[in-house]
């Protein structure tokens, strides 16, 4: 329940006819009050649902990948919540600095690059084939082997 401006208390029902049938009271040519924004109320976000499957490990793996994949268990949750365009930029900004950059600076972000790109594949491994394998074996030795060079013109 409200007042009007000469006091009187109207139910909500009276507020919506006295909305539409403009009031007696207020000239014909009376502006419109701004509305007040209210501040938005922030509700926490909610968190990305997993994806499908029975579990984040190997079973009947080695206690070694086992430690591996505990330990890495946060981090993929982690990155599993970003937005999923965030990881490649990053990874790919880091790639153009490492190959830009002549100095230690590209150097460091190649091995960057290099790390995150060899914790992947350790904790796919399982689940690829020898093709795979290779294949991102070579992907890191190259962008080790440029980030190589990198320290290496440095010192020459």
């Amino acid at each position: 329940m409200t007042t009007n401006r000469a006091g009187q208390r109207r139910t909500p029902g009276q507020q919506d006819q006295a909305s539409r049938a403009g009031s007696a009271s207020q000239p014909a040519q009376a502006r419109p009050q701004p509305r007040q924004s209210r501040p938005r109320q922030s509700q926490p976000r909610q968190p990305k649902p997993l994806p499908p499957g029975d579990t984040l490990f190997t079973p009947s793996s080695s206690p070694t990948r086992q430690v591996i994949e505990q330990r890495s268990a946060a981090p993929v949750l982690m990155l599993h919540q970003l937005p999923v365009w965030l990881a490649p930029v990053v990874l790919v900004a880091l790639l153009v600095t490492g190959l830009a950059v002549r100095s230690w600076l590209g150097g460091i972000a190649l091995c960057a690059v290099a790390a995150v790109l060899g914790w992947l594949a350790v904790l796919s491994w399982p689940r690829l084939n020898s093709q795979g394998r290779l294949l991102r074996v070579a992907v890191i030795a190259t962008v080790l082997i440029a980030a190589a060079l990198h320290f290496v013109r440095l010192t020459h």
